[in-house]
């Protein structure tokens, strides 16, 4: 747009009031600079929606809720993926011979021009938000539909074959993966993986389809992918091979490595791990972000009382303290958070992990490394040689390893590690199944902390549920429910899912004399359960309805990560007599 008619508008703009004088000298001044004109206007504090809405009164271009449209896969098929992308613009109708063109910025019209050159096709312009464009494109097109559009040219033009999965010949499979597309291809489903806070990403071969699904806030869901992205699925595999360090050629049993990358200042380290299927080998990658920020004891989600008790056991001078739950449910997060507490210059924190996921400034960490023979056991017997005073096991996984740390809790060591069990009782049992006498564990063990992480609803999108929705979860739940209740509707900021981060709930048990007494005594997990509860307990069902009465998240969420402790073969019985 010329200069003086730039000028025009900005002085239109003065007079209707969506800028003032201050603002207009600072618009002006950039434009003259040769700033294109949505970034001059972002940089003097005018928001894209004022701006665009500006630009609908004045020029009378459509104004379009891209998510609220839905349009098919194929209609976007018959434009340049590659200008669609670059230039950040999208198509979303044809009527009467011309196609509505949907961009953020209507005075880039080199954008809608190298698209009615490419299709031929006379083209209107529509606004809509730069972010949801490029949502709507991601969407529809799929992660790195450019590069999937590169890499069929490159397999027609270079004579690439496509790979045979069930070939034992190689077929110049490196070369295929070293290709600039298909790094290309690898890079941007780490990056998008990286940008939706995905904590893992599932590359899985079917007959006709290679299927990409990323893990956000616990759930998995399906990235979009074009269908040709099948026939490189050799070579996608192979580049991650060839960035883990492990064997290309080596098809047939399962393999597992690690990748350092760096995104936007983040360094991520990936662990790769790599399994022969039915077409082909299925990639998992779990990301760890080692610059995350370590959330302190009052930022995990615990109620007063658990806070308050997770304080003073911390402050113990000997004993073991377990955190269980499944994996991917925050046990090292918290495990951490407890370090932090204590950590100061009075005492040796020693660590051994696998993998170490935090690195917390005076805390000495060992790695796990089965290759060179240091497991968690032997590994265990080095550290108690160098004078800690609290120690942490990542996991105890074996016998040796449980009696070890329970040695370790006997000679004046406060022990931290995790357990895989459903919920704090069980803990208890687990370690005498395991072959440890019951004395030993009701003299070391001090405290059971059980957890989950449940998604918080997005903030975004929250509003309340109306009578009709929350009548049936009465009737279920009675007053267990707050009179409240949200969801979240879904939207651009947490990919439809209503719901964004997650926050933990937990079952804090204290190991008292009463329970030390039915330790000895052998007592079931529904026994340690109920004395538990009459000395403070909250099962983790309960503590996740807590969450429900401060809006926090879901009663389906809850119910997704949590068992009715009070369910039994009494209330079955009931259930088929009522049935």
């Amino acid at each position: 747009m010329a200069a003086g008619l730039m000028n025009a508008l900005v002085a239109r703009m003065v007079e209707r009031g969506v800028i003032d004088e201050s603002a207009a000298r600072g618009i002006s001044g950039l434009l003259a600079s040769g700033e294109p004109p949505t970034r001059a206007f972002a940089a003097c504090g005018l928001a894209e929606e004022s701006l665009l809405g500006f630009w609908t009164r004045e020029f009378g271009y459509p104004y379009v809720d891209l998510e609220q449209r839905s349009f098919s896969k194929g209609f976007l098929a018959r434009f340049p993926a590659r200008v669609l992308l670059e230039r950040h613009v999208i198509p979303v109708e044809e009527a009467d011979g011309r196609v509505l063109v949907v961009t953020s910025n209507p005075f880039e019209t080199s954008a809608v021009d190298e698209l009615r050159v490419a299709t031929g096709q006379d083209l209107q312009v529509a606004l809509a938000p730069l972010a949801e464009i490029d949502r709507c494109i991601k969407r529809y097109l799929g992660v790195g539909a450019d590069t999937v559009q590169s890499m069929i040219s490159e397999a027609g033009e270079n004579g690439l074959q496509v790979i045979d999965t069930d070939s034992d010949e190689d077929m110049d499979l490196t070369e295929a993966a070293e290709g600039a597309s298909i790094v290309k291809f690898v890079n941007q489903v780490l990056t998008e993986a990286i940008e939706l806070r995905a904590t893992d990403v599932h590359i899985e071969p079917f007959e006709d389809t290679l299927r990409v699904r990323y893990r956000i806030d616990g759930v998995l869901q399906e990235a979009s992918v074009a269908r040709e992205v099948k026939q490189f699925q050799a070579a996608i595999v192979s580049r991650l091979k060839i960035l883990s360090k492990l064997d290309i050629a080596e098809k047939r049993v399962p393999q597992d490595g690690r990748i350092k990358i760096r995104v936007a200042e983040r360094e991520i380290d990936v662990r790769v791990s790599v399994i022969p299927m039915l077409h082909g080998e299925a990639v998992v990658l779990r990301l760890l972000d080692r610059s995350s920020a370590l959330l302190g004891l009052g930022k995990l989600g615990m109620s007063e009382r658990d806070l308050q008790v997770t304080k003073v056991i911390l402050d113990r001078p000997h004993g073991i303290v377990l955190v269980t739950g499944p994996t991917g449910s925050g046990k090292t997060t918290t495990l951490y958070a407890g370090l932090s507490q204590i950590n100061d210059i009075e005492r040796k924190i020693i660590t051994i992990e696998d993998p170490i996921e935090y690195q917390l400034f005076g805390v000495n960490q060992i790695q796990v490394s089965r290759k060179a023979g240091l497991t968690f056991a032997n590994g265990l017997r080095s550290i108690l040689r160098h004078d800690p005073d609290v120690v942490l096991v990542g996991e105890i996984r074996d016998v040796e390893t449980a009696e070890i740390a329970i040695q370790a809790s006997l000679t004046g060591h406060l022990v931290f590690s995790t357990l895989h069990t459903n919920d704090a009782p069980t803990a208890l049992t687990r370690l005498v199944d395991m072959g440890i006498e019951p004395y030993l564990v009701a003299s070391s063990l001090e405290a059971v902390m059980a957890q989950r992480l449940v998604r918080l609803i997005c903030d975004e999108c929250k509003e309340k549920l109306t009578v009709d929705e929350i009548r049936p979860l009465r009737r279920q739940f009675g007053d267990r429910l707050p009179g409240v209740l949200y969801k979240g509707r879904g939207c651009g900021h947490c990919q439809g899912t209503g719901y964004r981060g997650r926050i933990g709930i937990f079952e804090m048990m204290v190991v008292t004399d009463e329970i030390r007494s039915l330790i000895l005594q052998n007592g079931s997990p529904r026994q340690l359960r109920s004395e538990a509860a009459k000395q403070g307990m909250t099962s983790l069902r309960d503590d996740g309805f807590r969450h429900l009465s401060e809006g926090r998240t879901t009663v389906e969420e809850v119910l997704r990560v949590t068992k009715d402790e009070t369910f039994d073969l009494n209330h079955l019985g009931q259930l088929k007599g009522g049935g």
